[in-house]
């Protein structure tokens, strides 16, 4: 989606629209949310947005987003699993050993998920359906969103004054931080695959 159909949708239906894009880029599809945020700030150095709205907006439908997500999961989600995932070789036993896995990172993947496109989307589902307490779910993801939602909108601002860039071009930094998003992975992959192959190599060597 280009700079001209994002104004286009906020001439037509004001902050509503940057509520609505983010609180749907959380609970359903995928989408280059960082840049949005970004060209926020942007839009707002050219004032074409209001700082205040603008923030409280993203602000509003992120978190929103995450508690709908969450209940989802929550009440939706492990009824569901429960009943039809034996059907995809989901057994009771394959599930409590995920569960317990994501119980003990839980906090710092819906803390630090919002970093990572993908993640952001299922961590709160998964966070329903592995039942972790609502008051702490509550509590980091909305922190989460205050760090995640913030520093990229002032962003956008401050390097949108310093350096002037044109509204157009912003957009195209959803590409950048997805690239940098599959690097990451991918070098955590490789960085993962060695250690395993050298713990193999040390085990056979005693």
């Amino acid at each position: 989606m280009n700079s001209e159909t994002i104004l286009q949708y906020i001439d037509l239906y004001g902050y509503l629209i940057i509520f609505l894009f983010l609180f749907f880029g959380i609970v359903g599809i995928p989408a280059p949310e960082e840049s949005l945020l970004f060209f926020i700030g942007v839009l707002i150095v050219h004032h074409q947005l209001s700082f205040g709205w603008a923030i409280l907006c993203a602000l509003l439908g992120t978190f929103i987003g995450m508690l709908t997500a969450f209940l989802c999961g929550k009440y939706i989600g492990y009824p569901f699993i429960h009943k039809y995932g034996k059907y995809v070789g989901i057994t009771s036993e394959r599930w409590e050993k995920v569960q317990h896995n994501y119980t003990k990172n839980a906090y710092k993947t819906i803390l630090f998920g919002f970093y990572m496109p993908g993640i952001r989307q299922m961590s709160p589902y998964f966070a329903g359906i592995a039942k972790i307490s609502f008051g702490a779910f509550f509590l980091f993801s909305l922190l989460g969103t205050l760090l995640w939602v913030i520093p990229f909108i002032l962003a956008g601002y401050y390097l949108g004054q310093t350096f002037n860039i044109n509204p157009v071009y912003v957009p195209y930094l959803g590409i950048l931080f997805l690239a940098i998003f599959f690097i990451y992975m991918l070098v955590k992959y490789i960085r993962k695959k060695r250690l395993q192959h050298r713990d193999r190599v040390s085990k056979k060597v005693k």
